[in-house]
């Protein structure tokens, strides 16, 4: 019992690593004739995670190309950072999710390891 107590409350805490808004963003017109605009924004929970990677999905969870001035960010604790993200029109209308993954070093080398990942999904 103790054992799926901890086991509760650790996923809770990975859950509430960072947060991303709005939860349900959909794509505006940009300045460059057939590709579509949205505005994000990341906010950081955690002391021990500062790097942040996105990424743009279809239903299928497989990866869309896009375009952001970072696909990794660095995020200081406490801190928030708004993004724009821009794809072209024929990929935004598969665009199902837009996610944020932290990334945290391992204790061997500079390899990174998935911590957690947030997702808004697309009107």
């Amino acid at each position: 019992m103790r054992s799926s107590v901890a086991l509760l409350l650790l996923l809770c805490g990975s859950v509430a690593a960072h947060d991303m808004r709005p939860t349900y963003p959909s794509w505006g017109i940009s300045h460059i004739a057939d590709v579509k605009h949205t505005r994000m924004e990341l906010f950081n929970k955690r002391a021990d995670v500062e790097w942040y990677e996105i990424g743009v999905f279809d239903i299928n969870w497989k990866p869309l190309p896009f375009v952001t001035r970072y696909k990794v960010m660095q995020i200081d604790y406490l801190s928030n950072v708004k993004f724009d993200v821009y794809i072209s029109e024929a990929n935004s209308i598969a665009a199902e999710y837009i996610c944020s993954i932290s990334k945290v070093k391992s204790n061997e080398g500079n390899a990174p390891l998935v911590s957690s990942k947030i997702c808004s999904r697309f009107k």
